[in-house]
């Protein structure tokens, strides 16, 4: 796939989405404040917005990924590269920070949260976002609520890994897919009710079809090359109908086949400045995991109200994204492709 695309920038953008929409009720605003909420008629968020796109451009290029792994184990090597280590220093920075922040009769060291937290969180199902004695008093108590999405995009890696024994097959993929697709689309659609309230490992039923189908999407039209077969034509016209879908309060219904067209069109569209963006570095993932844990320190501190705490958290979140980009994810990933044990005999072997 050709690097001259705009995905860097897309993810960027879907990441800021993500810390303006979390500004509201964490400086104790509604949600139901936002502009696109509003012309929206209560159809969209701009959290929800960004999350899609997320799940969106990430079932195209794992998909990719999976296709280009010699391996499972080197599947399985790369996707854990590409979210642990950061997670990993994100949560040890937060129990480290903690204490300036911590308020309970309980000792620090001694309280059962503290010490479950890196754990928990580390294995993804065992998802923990509060702390007792840590931000009790904002409107909002939690340390790291952005947390909760990763353990959906973990289980989607796996489930897309069934595939790998069909790499060489496409017809097979873009089917298996395809019925997945539209299995997921049939549940949604008119099913929704007996499932949303369900959960497993943690995972709540109606995320698990919604983020579901939009990565499933963007799995499917990396299998069919979307990137080769789109027209520039196409984003305007999916543009077109899902304004129409949201006037007629029907976005809902159409928004997991038009909004993965419109994503992976502008994402592929020759746009000079914007596919440049990502020299800086891929700072979504950093600016992901770290705003909320910076929004709930300044309402902490500061008691900022929407407005102030979008910009300075955006500011900071965006800072911390760059930070983590080059200081964790980057020298992460360069291990991607190096062998396990320092002995390509050896990896060999135990790859077979």
């Amino acid at each position: 796939m050709t690097k001259k695309n705009n995905f860097d920038f897309l993810r960027f953008l879907f990441a800021v989405f993500v810390v303006i929409s979390h500004s509201y009720p964490l400086s104790g605003a509604s949600e139901s404040s936002q502009w696109i909420y509003q012309i929206s008629n209560g159809q969209i968020v701009l959290a929800r917005l960004g999350l899609d796109g997320f799940f969106i451009i990430s079932g195209y290029f794992i998909f990719q990924s999976l296709q280009r792994s010699s391996s499972l184990f080197n599947y399985y090597k790369k996707r854990f590269l590409r979210l642990f280590p950061a997670l990993f220093v994100v949560l040890i920075l937060t129990l480290i920070f903690a204490p300036i922040v911590y308020e309970s009769s309980v000792p620090f060291i001694k309280n059962k949260d503290v010490i479950t937290y890196l754990p928990y969180n580390l294995s993804l199902y065992g998802f923990q976002p509060v702390v007792n004695g840590i931000f009790d008093d904002n409107p909002y108590h939690s340390i790291n609520g952005s947390l909760w999405t990763i353990r959906y995009e973990f289980s989607l890696y796996i489930a897309l890994s069934l595939l790998f024994v069909f790499r060489k097959h496409q017809k097979v993929q873009v089917l298996s897919l395809a019925l997945c697709f539209a299995s997921l689309l049939i549940i949604y659609n008119g099913f929704l009710y007996r499932f949303a309230g369900s959960s497993i490992f943690g995972m709540n039923g109606y995320e698990i079809l919604d983020l579901g189908t939009f990565f499933v999407c963007g799995s499917l039209l990396a299998a069919l090359n979307f990137e080769k077969i789109f027209k520039t034509w196409l984003a305007p016209l999916a543009i077109i109908i899902i304004s129409g879908s949201i006037y007629f309060n029907v976005y809902d219904m159409v928004k997991h086949i038009v909004l993965p067209i419109i994503v992976l069109s502008v994402g592929f569209m020759p746009l000079p400045f914007f596919s440049t963006f990502g020299k800086i570095g891929d700072m979504s993932y950093g600016i992901y995991i770290y705003s909320f844990p910076v929004q709930q320190t300044l309402v902490y501190f500061y008691k900022l109200n929407v407005y102030q705490l979008m910009l300075w958290s955006l500011l900071l979140s965006i800072i911390f994204g760059y930070l983590s980009w080059h200081l964790v994810e980057k020298r992460a990933l360069k291990f991607k492709n190096r062998p396990l044990f320092g002995n390509k005999k050896l990896l060999t072997l135990h790859q077979l």
